[in-house]
């Protein structure tokens, strides 16, 4: 890996970890200019709104394409959260009727 790849990795993961994401699981690998994600994002615990972390990735893509020496982005992240429907059937299951 070159210095300029190493810097730009960094520069990279300083950026990703502005948003409201948990990237501990996320692995991120610039060659060069071409910066991969791969790995599972979360939300960050604590955070009580709601947040769609796909539409919150398609922000991080276009904020890393705009970086200069970034040739492209290859973005093969896992979600970590629920579809809606599952999480509504879940509260159903917990819900308790009287």
């Amino acid at each position: 890996m070159s210095v300029v790849d190493s810097a730009m990795t960094r520069e990279v993961l300083r950026d990703i970890s502005k948003r409201p994401l948990d990237i501990s699981r996320l692995n991120v690998h610039v060659m060069r200019g071409v910066v991969h994600l791969t790995g599972r994002v979360d939300k960050v615990r604590g955070n009580a709104g709601f947040l769609d972390l796909q539409e919150e990735m398609n922000i991080v893509v276009r904020i890393l394409r705009q970086k200069p020496g970034v040739r492209d982005v290859c973005c093969e992240v896992d979600f970590a959260e629920l579809p809606v429907p599952d999480k509504l059937t879940k509260i159903r299951k917990r819900r308790r009727w009287y």
